[in-house]
């Protein structure tokens, strides 16, 4: 038997320890036999079990080649399981072949937000994700204009997805327990994107860089001319010293179309 395994100070390790969590995942994620299963982070595997039980295929990747022995040990050998240690922020996920339909993970706190910005337009094919993620940033996913919530990777996913479920998760699920509350988010692809959401995200990013700043200041220092980022926010409709917080999904939108 592989002996216990001490998480990674460094990694922000929490390995997922209740069962009763993963069936929620499952259930929100509306796992299906045809689906192709993505989960970064599987820790010890307990979440990947369940997903090889009840998808096609599961592709998880995993940056501690340390967690190999205790992952092999819980999971066996699967001709519908493909196991990757490497960085999810640096890996070329949208190589994985066949292509993952889903996103299901417990995702580490530090590569959360990116990872799911990224995954938007990097993994097309994906039509659902199902996550785990600090209480935070479940809460700014969908968060409205106008609130502290409210960022730059709120714009982008809900440009892209609508939200279909959500479920608070106790600290005491993991090992150790995070100092952290965390929840789950489920959202469902509405939209794909091509080429058009690189310069979209550069707008989007660069508006909320410096909240405190107006939007035209805020692309100013982002490198957009002055005059360009003013003149696209008149024809957009905004008031010329609206901040990145009052600017609402849509709007963004336009925004970047005008700035083209």
């Amino acid at each position: 038997m592989t002996p216990p395994v001490a998480p990674r100070r460094d990694l922000g390790q929490h390995f997922l320890a209740d069962e009763n969590i993963v069936g929620v995942a499952a259930r929100m994620a509306e796992l299906g036999p045809e689906d192709v299963v993505l989960e970064v982070g599987p820790g010890l595997g307990v979440l990947t079990a369940v997903l090889v039980e009840r998808a096609a295929y599961v592709h998880a990747v995993e940056i501690d080649r340390g967690l190999e022995p205790a992952l092999r040990e819980r999971l066996g050998v699967s001709d519908r399981l493909n196991v990757v240690f490497a960085d999810a922020l640096r890996y070329p996920l949208d190589e994985l072949d066949p292509a993952p339909t889903k996103l299901v993970s417990n995702l580490p706190y530090n590569v959360a937000t990116p990872l799911i910005a990224e995954s938007l337009d990097g993994l097309p094919s994906v039509t659902l994700w199902c996550v785990m993620v600090q209480r935070e940033v479940a809460d700014r996913l969908f968060a409205r204009p106008a609130t502290k919530e409210y960022g730059a990777v709120s714009v982008l996913v809900q440009l892209t997805a609508e939200r279909i479920g959500f479920h608070p998760v106790s600290r005491t699920v993991f090992r150790p327990p995070p100092n952290v509350d965390s929840a789950l988010v489920a959202f469902r692809r509405t939209r794909g994107w091509g080429a058009e959401l690189g310069p979209l995200k550069r707008v989007v990013q660069g508006t909320f860089a410096h909240r405190r700043k107006t939007a035209a200041n805020s692309l100013s220092l982002a490198g957009f001319d002055r005059g360009a980022a003013e003149a696209a926010l008149a024809a957009a409709g905004l008031p010329a010293g609206v901040r990145a917080e009052r600017i609402a999904p849509e709007q963004f939108e336009r925004l970047a179309e005008h700035l083209q």
